[in-house]
């Protein structure tokens, strides 16, 4: 079995406060998250090796955004998303 077996996967948004290194100002932006979250029983099909796989797995958000546009009408550069983790346990 592979790992996307036991997860349920859904895109989702969520708010973040970042900072553009140009412009130097600070907003709200919208970054766009996978959240898997793990099934209430392991599937059909599964051995001892996956039994125990699937005992050990969390659920988890993995980042989508790299990049974000800058918000200030005068700036509009894209900058990295540096300051959030690619990857957070729920």
């Amino acid at each position: 079995m592979e790992e996307r077996d036991f997860f349920d996967e859904r895109p989702e948004q969520r708010t973040h406060q970042l900072t553009c290194p140009h412009c130097r100002q600070t907003m709200d932006y919208e970054i766009s998250w996978i959240v898997r979250r793990k099934k209430n029983q392991i599937p059909r099909g599964a051995d001892e090796r996956d039994r125990a796989r699937f005992a050990k797995a969390q659920s988890y958000m993995v980042r989508r955004d790299d990049l974000v546009g800058c918000k200030n009408v005068r700036c509009r550069k894209r900058f990295d998303v540096a300051g959030i983790q690619s990857v957070a346990f729920l």
